[in-house]
């Protein structure tokens, strides 16, 4: 147990140590002479990602018949980004569900099944991305690691359209329903059936992975024109390759909303274009900022203002 809340410390210790690698008197240096016009595009492109982030899970909500306007999706999302900024994997997200209860007859099932899938969509459309950009570049990188990206989103692909049938899912977990305590087995079944009600027709799977693309494409371009503000004139081309793989390695719950081993990522692939650490760094801990910092600050500032117990 202790092992396991240890964790998310190993990407920060990893990015304490590649700031004072770098001297961090030189990274403050690189980012104050950041062209403020420039950043302000990042800005736009951060709220435009917000924008599109609700509309790939709202799109979800609507095909399973959770009629929650779209304004306040956004305020729910705006809310999540607080709890995913803090928690390993983004995982704080699923507290979505538990905001989506006023909708859905005070039920959490459709809300967990709303956050697994928009999950799964999310990381599929992300691999998918890691694959078409590396292997177009792969002068660059090499082919090794698509044969691990090109069986992750195969198994998951996989997954997704196995549990996405409450008949299969059924038969598959009914061998794991007998060790659940007795005391518990109602709820779980209420929850198992809450989950799958309304489950949305795979019609719409390939409008969700659309909508995620989109919400990644948005994520990118604002860190290109952060990386623009601190002189990295890399062809927008590259940022499509290289920020999708950075991320996916983010992913990893090693650390808190990336940290050390997405910038640990960027130092290597950057590199390989002959970007210095420094600026590659600087574009980091800016994007964090902007796109992560901002809006959880933002969020946390609602839930606290609306006096909710945290």
């Amino acid at each position: 147990m202790k092992l396991k809340k240890l964790l998310p410390l190993i990407g920060v210790a990893l990015f304490i140590y590649i700031l004072f690698k770098l001297n961090l008197s030189n990274i403050i240096k690189e980012i104050s002479n950041a062209d403020l016009k420039l950043l302000l595009g990042a800005v736009v492109f951060t709220f435009l990602f917000m924008v599109t982030q609700t509309l790939k899970w709202f799109a979800i909500a609507r095909a399973q018949k959770i009629r929650v306007p779209f304004v306040k999706s956004f305020v729910i999302n705006t809310k999540g980004f607080f709890y995913s900024f803090i928690t390993p994997s983004n995982i704080g997200g699923l507290m979505r569900a538990e905001y989506l209860r006023e909708y859905n007859e005070n039920s959490l099932g459709k809300g967990v099944s709303n956050f697994a899938l928009d999950k799964v969509f999310d990381l599929c459309s992300l691999i998918f991305l890691v694959i078409v950009f590396s292997f177009m570049l792969r002068k660059f990188f090499g082919v090794d690691y698509l044969y691990y990206a090109i069986i992750l989103l195969f198994v998951l692909l996989i997954g997704l359209f196995v549990f996405a049938e409450k008949g299969r899912s059924k038969k598959i977990l009914k061998g794991f329903f007998r060790f659940i305590p007795n005391r518990i087995k109602e709820k779980a079944k209420i929850s198992f059936y809450s989950f799958y009600k309304d489950m949305p027709e795979k019609k719409y799977f390939f409008l969700f992975f659309v909508l995620n693309i989109l919400n990644w494409v948005m994520l990118i371009t604002g860190v290109y024109f952060v990386g623009l503000s601190l002189g990295i004139n890399l062809p927008y081309f590259y940022f499509l390759a290289i920020l999708p793989i950075t991320t996916l390695i983010g992913h990893l719950p090693i650390t808190i909303n990336g940290l050390g081993t997405r910038e640990a990522a960027m130092i290597a692939l950057f590199g390989l274009l002959n970007i210095e650490a420094t600026k590659i760094v600087s574009m980091s801990i800016i994007q964090l900022i902007i796109g992560g910092i901002l809006p959880s600050v933002f969020g946390g500032l609602i839930i606290f203002g609306s006096k909710e117990k945290i």
